[in-house]
């Protein structure tokens, strides 16, 4: 009996439908029917939001890439909750000069979750 090993990478993308789309300044890989934290979003709770920036969609046909976005693609977003990310400590001190100064920082995020992936009108996933 033999059993195939896990993935090294743990990347469980490999085997459904995702897209990488540009949000907030950043690029995230999302896949259908997960949750994400975004940087604050101006939604309200429980709203449906649209992703018109993608620049990768990988479906069971293959990947397709947008030069710079995929046309006619596009990923909505239902809004769980606003939320706030892990407090981070910045302290700042200068040797030999009596300075020290000391700052914490909660970024504001937004929950969301994937409800579909859709390239020209027709939903992937």
């Amino acid at each position: 009996m033999s059993t195939t090993p896990a993935s090294p990478t743990g990347n469980a993308g490999e085997s459904g439908p995702y897209a990488i789309v540009e949000a907030s300044g950043q690029q995230f890989w999302l896949q259908p029917n997960r949750y994400y934290d975004l940087d604050r979003l101006a939604a309200e709770v429980d709203d449906t939001i649209t992703l018109e920036q993608v620049l990768l969609v990988k479906d069971s046909k293959g990947a397709t890439v947008g030069q710079p976005y995929v046309n006619g693609a596009s990923v909505e977003l239902k809004v769980l909750a606003h939320r706030r990310g892990p407090k981070i400590i910045v302290y700042k001190m200068r040797p030999k000069k009596k300075t020290r100064r000391k700052n914490g920082h909660r970024q504001e995020l937004t929950r969301v979750m994937v409800q579909s992936i859709t390239v020209g009108g027709k939903a992937i996933a």
